[in-house]
């Protein structure tokens, strides 16, 4: 089992180009399924038929999981399956037989432009962090691009004259997203500052990564890093805390289709590969003139 397990895992990193997030929840999802097979006493892949899958399911929902996250632990046993089936070490995949739980589809959490200007404003821009997450945020909120796409930014990635960025995407798919003036004056201070303290060796490692924005060591920030630091501002705004670094891409979406943006065009700058993924946010704009509607019209 665990020889098919690592056979599956190279084959998504090298054949699919799949991002790490979604090796990492491949391999919680399926040892996961491992373990229950063993508790079970099922000791081999070919003896898994669609009655043991829903069983896996049920026990799933017994502790809590969500419908969401049994969705996504089904559709990586039927990858796996379909993996098995290619090198023919099993006959058939069993977990197309299963129907995928039905989830409802909540709406994207996003910031109004007002709490958008009181968040971009929170960081002290006297200080060199401050100065990064200004950046940080500001680009984030410009671009729209996913927190993940912002960590794996390069130096050379950045236009200023151009005013775009090259982003890294899901399955490794190079787009260019276009950022506004206000974005692009907040990286080159950044820059700035980040030369400075360069030169002057204040990072506490000697050599440097090519990454955009750095950690305090010299290294290339992670996503949770970004989390902990918009959690850091959101409260020094007085902001809610549910909020998160896709909070920011929703917000981005959100308002251009407030101003009247085309779905398509912001399916492009979201590097959406489907329409349907974006018409989401046509429900949130769409709620939110309703709200207008309720609240102004004499006869709603």
């Amino acid at each position: 089992m665990d020889t098919n397990l690592e056979n599956f895992f190279k084959e998504l990193e090298h054949k699919s180009n799949s991002s790490q997030h979604t090796l990492r929840a491949y391999k919680i999802d399926l040892r996961q399924f491992l373990l229950f097979m063993k508790s079970e006493k099922c000791g081999n892949l070919e003896d898994v038929n669609h009655l043991f899958l829903r069983k896996f399911l049920s026990f799933l929902r017994d502790r809590g999981y969500s419908k969401r996250t049994i969705a996504r632990k089904l559709a990586s046993l039927r990858s796996f399956y379909k993996f098995l089936c290619q090198r023919e070490i099993v006959e058939y995949n069993p977990a197309k037989a299963v129907r995928t739980p039905r989830h409802e589809k909540k709406l994207p959490h996003f910031l109004n432009i007002n709490e958008m200007e009181r968040l971009l404003n929170a960081p002290d821009e006297k200080t060199f962090g401050g100065v990064r997450d200004k950046a940080i945020l500001e680009t984030l909120y410009s671009s729209g691009i996913r927190v993940s796409e912002l960590v794996g930014l390069n130096n050379e990635d950045v236009d200023i004259h151009a005013r775009v960025i090259k982003v890294r995407g899901k399955g490794k798919k190079e787009r260019l997203a276009p950022i506004g003036s206000f974005a692009i004056n907040a990286i080159q201070l950044y820059m700035n500052a980040k030369a400075l303290r360069v030169r002057s060796s204040e990072f506490r490692v000697q050599s440097l990564e090519d990454a955009l924005f750095l950690n305090k060591y010299g290294g290339r920030l992670t996503t949770r890093s970004v989390a902990r630091m918009l959690g850091k501002y959101l409260k020094i705004a007085g902001l809610q805390q549910e909020s998160s670094p896709h909070s920011l891409r929703h917000s981005f979406a959100t308002h251009l289709l407030d101003k009247g943006a085309d779905l398509r065009a912001v399916q492009e700058l979201l590097g959406h590969a489907h329409l349907s993924t974006t018409q989401i946010y046509t429900h949130v704009t769409t709620e939110r003139l309703k709200q207008v509607y309720n609240n102004a019209h004499p006869r709603a």
